[in-house]
């Protein structure tokens, strides 16, 4: 039998970065291993089941469409509310530094698809891609840096969290514009529309402090409204995680009179077991399924490398390029705790570009099917290859910074 201190325990456990990202990974593997086994049918037809209602916002969507668009807006609305803040209250305050890894994420996006049309000059059925390697995989990376850099400073997460959202929200903007035949503005505006309600309900004024004195729990209203403001941004063609990242955007920071904690922080702490313990292990193996067609295939075909050498060398040229260029030109800072060599090892780990470049890979080659299969191969082998890097300069770095806090206990005990 379960009981309550378990439950706590079992949660308390759930919302560490490292334990997500263990679940993130394992199940990220079984995916790999599933969808390159003699049981690859199974695993194709699970993730292509299709559930949901068709009217009136055409939610009929695929076992993978449930996990890459849904749940997965769970976790950023976490990411969202990380991100607030610290912009309100942390790291992100100080102009200066906020202006670091958002310039960065610029150059993250420009170069990565420079790099990769360099390679497709003269295939112009695959200059299409160049979105693909544009995009960083937050959920990945932050499991990765979680599990390989314990003693690294809190601020190169706070750098890597901005970095990754700010590229993110860039691929999605990119998708909507350049890879979306169909944008729904009315169900867009909608979408919008119900986000100012949300944020009006954070105030505590009129309604929302009515309904905070009732007695009518919270989540009856703020659940119905979250999954309608969800629907319509999917049914905007917009990715419809932007939806999740705008909510936790608009939570409210403060303490109020009578409350004891923020609501974003009451939400946070309410939701993040749900994240890491089926969010993302849910998405990641409904996602991470790349069928390999094999290595030689690869190494000769531009588009795959366009891919591998944008998420590989291009996001790390344009990250580390793009924030250097920054502190030289303008008042922008880097975090006194942190070295390039941190920034350096972070912008590897960016490389990892799996959900939103395997999306924009669906997106740009339709119908080419040797196309699509050799850049999704490009992801799967650029994200392999920065994480075991970024594990080896991260590690490095980690290592450098436990070796400092050791010698300053030491010294703080012989004074």
């Amino acid at each position: 039998m379960v009981t309550k201190t378990g439950v706590r325990a079992l949660a308390d456990a759930l919302r560490k970065d490292a334990v997500g990202g263990f679940l993130l990974i394992g199940a990220a593997l079984v995916a790999l291993v599933w969808a390159n086994s003699p049981w690859s049918g199974l695993y194709e037809a699970i993730r292509g089941f299709e559930f949901g209602p068709s009217a009136p916002l055409h939610l009929d969507l695929s076992m993978e469409a449930w996990a890459a668009d849904g749940v997965l807006a769970l976790f950023f609305f976490i990411i969202g509310a990380e991100l607030k803040q610290e912009f309100v209250h942390g790291e992100l305050r100080n102009p200066r530094r906020a202006m670091l890894p958002i310039v960065a994420a610029a150059g993250g996006m420009i170069v990565p698809a420079l790099v990769y049309t360099g390679f497709n000059l003269t295939n112009p059925e695959g200059l299409s891609g160049w979105g693909i390697p544009m995009a960083t995989d937050i959920a990945f990376a932050l499991a990765i840096l979680a599990i390989i850099g314990r003693h690294l400073p809190p601020a190169l997460r706070t750098f890597l969290l901005t970095l990754a959202i700010v590229d993110d929200l860039g691929a999605i903007l990119v998708i909507a514009v350049f890879y979306t035949d169909d944008l729904h503005f009315l169900s867009l505006i909608g979408a919008l529309a119900l986000l100012v309600v949300f944020g009006y309900l954070q105030r505590g004024k009129g309604f929302a402090a009515a309904l905070d004195r009732s007695s009518v729990p919270n989540w009856i209203v703020y659940v119905p409204l979250a999954f309608l403001i969800w629907a319509l941004m999917h049914e905007s063609g917009v990715h419809a995680t932007i939806a999740g990242v705008a909510m936790g955007m608009l939570m409210r920071t403060t303490i109020a009179e009578g409350e004891h904690e923020s609501p974003l922080h009451r939400a946070e702490h309410m939701l993040r077991p749900y994240s890491t313990g089926l969010a993302l292990p849910i998405f990641a193996l409904m996602s991470a399924g790349v069928a390999f067609g094999g290595l030689s295939q690869l190494i000769t075909d531009t588009v795959a490398l366009g891919v591998f050498f944008g998420l590989v060398v291009g996001k790390l040229v344009g990250i580390v390029g793009g924030a250097w260029i920054t502190t030289r030109l303008t008042r922008a800072e880097l975090n006194p705790t942190l070295s390039w060599w941190d920034i350096a090892g972070m912008s590897v780990l960016a490389g990892i570009g799996f959900t939103v470049s395997l999306l924009i890979t669906e997106l740009a080659f339709p119908g080419g099917q040797a196309m699509l299969e050799n850049a999704k191969g490009g992801v799967l082998l650029a994200s392999l290859a920065a994480t075991i890097l970024s594990a080896g300069v991260l590690g490095w770095r980690s290592a450098h910074y436990r070796r400092t806090q050791e010698s300053d206990e030491v010294g703080a005990r012989e004074t």
